[in-house]
């Protein structure tokens, strides 16, 4: 089990920057979905479905973005956030 879960952050970290802001940007519409969800009334959607909903989503949510840090690691995430700063300021 260990040996492919190491094969497979080895896979991701193989993927070009470009895939992993893609993938990190990815996880927002999912946290949005997994909570907006919620406000539907009950008689759209039970109880149940709406929890089912939420797992998904929310474990949608977290894939892509543990997938997307795995994917920059260290340096494309200092790349980022260099990048978000720079904007920030004009």
């Amino acid at each position: 089990m260990k040996e492919t879960l190491l094969h497979i952050k080895a896979w991701l970290q193989c993927l070009s920057f470009r895939t992993g802001v893609i993938v990190l940007a990815l996880c927002i519409p999912f946290y949005i979905l997994s909570f907006a969800q919620m406000a539907l009334p009950a008689k759209y959607l039970s109880l149940d479905t709406k929890g089912y909903l939420w797992i998904v989503l929310f474990g949608m949510a977290k894939i892509c973005q543990y997938g997307g840090l795995t994917i920059l690691g260290v340096e494309g995430y200092k790349r980022v956030k260099t990048w978000l700063k720079v904007n920030k300021e004009k």
